[in-house]
């Protein structure tokens, strides 16, 4: 299991109100407690931070809000003295706008950094039309008056993307990997790569808008050279796990970083799941079901994917996926940390889903940190479009909302920092927390304690053979994992009500259940589930 850790919200030693390494640090144990193997860390590098550290200045130092290299050092080893695994977040598609390379690229067009980055001169006329959903106006292309051309930012305006048509760049990227892989980080996550590869003459791409404009960049001409290459010069001298986000556009796609025989990548991480629900009607379970079944066929006999619903980019999983009313929160966390400890695959756990952290839905623009969100509503504002829908949807879809504190107890700040956070903390924090949690047998947190002790006991619930039972049914999502005469069913009662399930023919359970969020259960020859109740149990 990946856990994934925001270090800007977890976790404040200094009340400066953001989190840092050193409080990473008092709290390993924690994290060795709740089961996890690998630490994936967000971004820590030096970074003017416009957008929450994925605008880098320099990719060897540390951002001097998250502390120092030694504190970094000392991070490491106390993971590796756990058993725990780092992986760091290699984000090279694009750096920020303070990083040396850029200033000296931007200063003149005889610059040896210039061909760096992307430049469109202005005597040129208006650059081809690219779409950026983080610009304040969606146009990817910055007029820079220094040098009288316009340069290139699928992100915000200030993370200039890299040309890696340009070898030399290359060469940095990999010497800047080693530097960390010799301190002996365990892998990489690579944000955005399959965005990195451009065709320089920029040919038009008519009908950019925000529900195309990321399969339109996806997959670019030369993507898999620069991926082999990197692995032949860097990763293939290493023993390290590799995930590239959104990769592939589809299964097969994405097949292409993963295939053994090609030699790129360990792991796949695609978006067609948490691409469910984001419209404003609630998801259908049936859409769930069929792209986590259509993933899982496709690499059941090679390559690898992550299970994920939740990340620094999505709402709360439990907000989305799950039902965050009081009566119903705990027991719909506990269903969706079991659905995703029992799939093939890498699973993969935000900070505070363990938890069932919900969404904080602010009401008002003034609390909201993050820069797509803010250029939104200006550019909503700009159009005299409608500001009370815009944060409406907001409130339910801002990655703001994953971004709040680590919620560990009922003091201040829920315990994350002693001054005032970066960031509102969920109101809720006084009820749930860490330190309530470990206190309660049946909390979210110990069941995914017992959930991720159970995948480590079973391997059938990691390498088992997936098959869908009852696709139809709009409510249930039940489903067998087989490794030679191993069967294990799973049963999930993804609802709010009392619902009855017909066990199927020639399936037969065999004592108690492996795990069960409620007390008890109801088998024969019916299963009658509670709400939001999740079941795992041996098959005869």
């Amino acid at each position: 299991m990946v856990y994934q850790l925001y270090p800007r919200s977890f976790q404040d030693s200094n009340g400066d109100g953001i989190g840092d390494l050193r409080g990473i640090i008092s709290r390993l144990d924690y994290l060795k407690s709740i089961g996890v193997g690998s630490v994936w860390l967000n971004p820590i590098y030096a970074s003017p931070n416009d957008d929450n550290g994925y605008d880098i200045s320099d990719y060897q130092q540390i951002m001097p809000e998250f502390g120092t290299m030694q504190d970094f050092d000392e991070l490491l080893r106390g993971m590796h003295q756990r058993g725990l695994k780092l992986i760091m977040d290699l984000v090279v598609n694009h750096s920020s706008d303070e990083h040396r390379w850029f200033k000296q690229a931007r200063s003149s067009r005889q610059s040896p950094y210039r061909d760096y980055y992307y430049w469109w001169p202005a005597e040129k006329g208006t650059p081809p039309a690219r779409y950026s959903t983080f610009d304040v106006n969606r146009n990817a292309w910055r007029y820079d008056s220094l040098t009288n051309a316009y340069y290139l930012h699928y992100f915000s305006v200030r993370q200039p993307d890299l040309n890696w048509n340009n070898p030399k760049l290359r060469q940095e990227v990999y010497r800047m990997m080693r530097f960390w892989l010799d301190k002996g980080i365990d892998g990489f996550r690579m944000d955005a790569f399959q965005f990195v590869a451009k065709d320089p003459t920029f040919p038009p791409m008519p009908g950019l808008n925000e529900t195309n404009y990321t399969n339109a960049y996806n997959h670019g001409p030369r993507l898999h050279d620069y991926l082999q290459e990197m692995n032949r010069e860097v990763l293939s001298h290493y023993n390290i796990m590799t995930v590239a986000e959104g990769a592939g556009r589809n299964p097969t796609e994405a097949m292409l970083f993963v295939d053994p025989a090609r030699r790129e990548l360990n792991m796949t991480y695609h978006f067609e799941a948490v691409g469910v629900g984001n419209t404003p009607e609630r998801y259908q379970l049936t859409d769930l079901k069929r792209v986590f079944t259509r993933w899982d066929s496709a690499f059941a006999r090679k390559g690898w994917q992550s299970i994920y619903l939740g990340s620094h980019d999505q709402p709360r999983m439990t907000s989305k996926f799950g039902d965050d009313r009081p009566e119903f929160r705990a027991a719909s966390a506990q269903l969706l940390n079991t659905f995703l400890l029992t799939m093939r695959g890498t699973p993969y756990c935000y900070n505070g889903d363990e938890l069932g952290m919900t969404n904080i839905g602010f009401d008002n623009i003034a609390d909201y940190r993050d820069v797509a969100a803010l250029n939104g509503y200006q550019l909503v504002k700009s159009q005299g479009g409608s500001l009370p829908a815009y944060i409406q949807a907001m409130q339910r879809f801002s990655r703001d909302n994953s971004r709040t504190p680590f919620q560990w107890d009922a003091s201040a700040h829920a315990g994350f920092t002693t001054g005032t956070p970066w960031i509102k903390v969920n109101p809720n924090y006084a009820t749930l927390n860490q330190a309530a949690q470990e206190t309660q047998p049946n909390s979210v947190l110990n069941h995914f304690r017992r959930a991720t002790s159970m995948r480590q006991q079973h391997p059938v619930l990691v390498h088992g053979q997936y098959q869908l039972l009852d696709a139809a049914n709009p409510h249930i999502y039940a489903y067998t994992r087989t490794l030679g005469p191993e069967r294990v069913l799973v049963v999930l009662n993804f609802s709010d009500t009392q619902r009855s399930w017909p066990l199927p023919a020639g399936l037969k359970p065999s004592g108690q259940p492996w795990l069960n969020n409620y007390p008890t259960l109801a088998t024969s020859p019916t299963f009658m589930l509670q709400p939001w109740q999740a079941v795992v149990m041996k098959l005869q």
